[in-house]
């Protein structure tokens, strides 16, 4: 194995704490990945990485020959498509899957096409992964973030809706004000970050409120809640996209328009101690251009003038 091939391969068992998954990244097999890295510390006379049976941390020398590598291997990949004007590689991305398969799959075609030399791991997740073990370059989250010393680049908010289908509300009646939701039973979204069942949201004249209302089914995925929305299990709350679909088709009923939850943020992160490769820096400036063009088709009847 080339010198280029064992710093990236040793890049990859940092990242990722694992040889075995660094080795898969690679393309190489276990024992390959092993010989690799440990002619790697033979050649520099140190030894680079804590090894145990769960897990590979790396040493104090590890990890300052880690962020050394880092900057060789940006810079050559720089060099190579100033000369070549091409890139090349693997961007690994995570995102929500709904928000992957309505705005990112559809675009990816063009991307690729106009750089022939990338491919895309496309990650489903709701978690906030930890992009240095796990292998990611970046991701795209909904919602509030919890403080992490990633680098969050804003994309735009995502217009909230409340929804019911039509055999729920021809049982519970249609709300007509946050007021009127005594009787009413809502899918209990469950948080993946508090672990608790988040709360109606309303914009009133006289700002936001909550309503915490029965509900006889506790959810903690997206797609699951949709489903329940549309099988009558109660009254749901999610970025109206997801429902746009089913609103054009009636399966599902907008209710209390005039009193929209809080819009959602969308937003992009990365690693702040890693260099951003060349194709990676694409990919996400695409991503921005992407999803720019998208808010500015989000259309919501009551952005102005309404009760928020």
């Amino acid at each position: 194995m080339d010198r280029l091939a064992s710093l990236t391969l040793f890049m990859r068992v940092v990242e990722r704490g694992s040889f075995t998954a660094a080795a898969h990244d690679c393309g190489v097999s276990r024992p390959a990945a092993t010989a690799a890295i440990q002619a790697l510390e033979q050649r520099l006379g140190t030894r680079l990485l804590h090894r145990s049976t769960r897990h590979v941390q790396p040493t104090e020398e590890g990890r300052l020959y880690y962020q050394r590598c880092q900057n060789i291997v940006t810079a050559l990949e720089e060099a190579d498509s100033m000369i070549s004007g091409a890139l090349s590689g693997t961007i690994r991305v995570d995102t929500v899957g709904h928000l992957a398969r309505t705005i990112l799959l559809p675009a990816l075609p063009d991307f690729l096409s106009r750089h022939p030399g990338l491919n895309v791991h496309l990650g489903e997740g709701e978690r906030l992964v930890d992009l240095l073990r796990e292998g990611v370059d970046c991701v795209i989250r909904g919602g509030p973030l919890p403080d992490s010393d990633m680098i969050a680049r804003p994309l735009g908010l995502l217009h909230e809706a409340t929804v019911a289908s039509p055999d729920y509300l021809q049982k519970h009646g249609t709300p007509r004000t946050p007021d009127d939701l005594e009787g009413h039973q809502m899918i209990g979204f469950v948080s993946s970050r508090t672990k608790e069942i988040l709360p109606l949201e309303f914009s009133t004249r006289e700002g936001l409120v909550e309503r915490l209302i029965p509900a006889r089914l506790l959810v903690s995925g997206a797609e699951t809640s949709a489903e329940a929305a549309r099988l009558g299990l109660g009254l749901a709350q999610a970025p109206r996209y997801r429902f746009e679909a089913d609103l054009a088709a009636g399966t599902l009923i907008e209710v209390l328009a005039e009193y929209p939850p809080a819009p959602t943020p969308l937003t992009l992160l990365y690693p702040s101690n890693r260099q951003l490769a060349p194709r990676v820096r694409v990919f996400m400036t695409w991503a921005q251009e992407l999803f720019s063009g998208f808010f500015r088709q989000q259309v919501h009847p009551f952005m102005n003038g309404s009760k928020r």
